[in-house]
């Protein structure tokens, strides 16, 4: 029902152009000046116009392509309203009155017109389908979000031990060298614990350059599972 009115009226436009064409006159040249594509013939863009309010509104009827056909005719009866209902121009009272309600009348029919071109016809919609992957995506990344973090929780633990065992080695190799240059005696002795000094700094700066390392390590994995989950 809603497609009957433009094929009556693209029909008829198609065949006498000319009873249109002198109120069409300004909205089609203002359309051409924007669209180089409009023809700037008025009588030759009515027709086209016409033309295409005929086949989508059977498309729109038939059922075909639906949602594009009901577009089509919504882009044909902006320019068709603002060139036959420009009741705001009309001087006559009774003229202005009917031709509002012809403007509001088209005004009604665009609304509906918008209404059918987005309808999926119980179809999902373009969002929903969109939304509905993105949860299958992170349903899919899950364990693995989760596996890369228990990996990080593992790493840390790793490194906190390696950490403590260096450190541990370092003391023990300070303590036994210590040992050793007081059983010592003579210049050597004198040595020693330098040496053991200078061992057991190298050992600790090791150890935390390791540490720091490994800390670095564990914070960007974790982080990595935070951005994987977040998507």
């Amino acid at each position: 029902m809603l497609s009957s009115i433009f094929v009556v009226q693209g029909l008829e436009t198609m065949q006498h152009p000319e009873m249109v064409a002198p109120r069409a006159e300004t909205v089609v040249q203002r359309i051409a000046e924007l669209f180089p594509a409009v023809p700037r013939d008025t009588e030759q863009a009515v027709r086209v116009n016409g033309a295409v309010q005929a086949a989508a509104g059977t498309m729109l009827g038939l059922g075909w392509f639906p949602r594009l056909s009901a577009l089509a005719l919504a882009g044909t009866l902006v320019p068709t309203t603002l060139a036959g209902h420009r009741y705001w121009e009309a001087e006559d009272p009774q003229e202005r009155k009917q031709q509002r309600i012809h403007f509001l009348k088209n005004l009604s029919m665009l609304g509906g017109l918008l209404i059918a071109a987005v309808d999926t016809d119980g179809s999902p919609s373009l969002a929903w389908r969109r939304r509905r992957a993105s949860r299958a995506a992170s349903a899919r990344l899950g364990p693995a979000v989760n596996a890369i973090t228990s990996m990080s929780d593992e790493l840390g633990q790793a490194a906190t031990a390696i950490i403590e065992g260096t450190r541990l080695a370092a003391d023990r190799l300070s303590s036994a060298t210590q040992t050793a240059a007081e059983s010592a005696r003579g210049a050597a002795s004198d040595q020693l614990p330098r040496l053991a000094q200078a061992v057991t700094e190298s050992a600790r700066t090791a150890a935390d350059q390791v540490s720091q390392a490994t800390q670095t390590a564990v914070a960007a994995g974790r982080e990595r599972a935070r951005q994987l989950a977040a998507t």
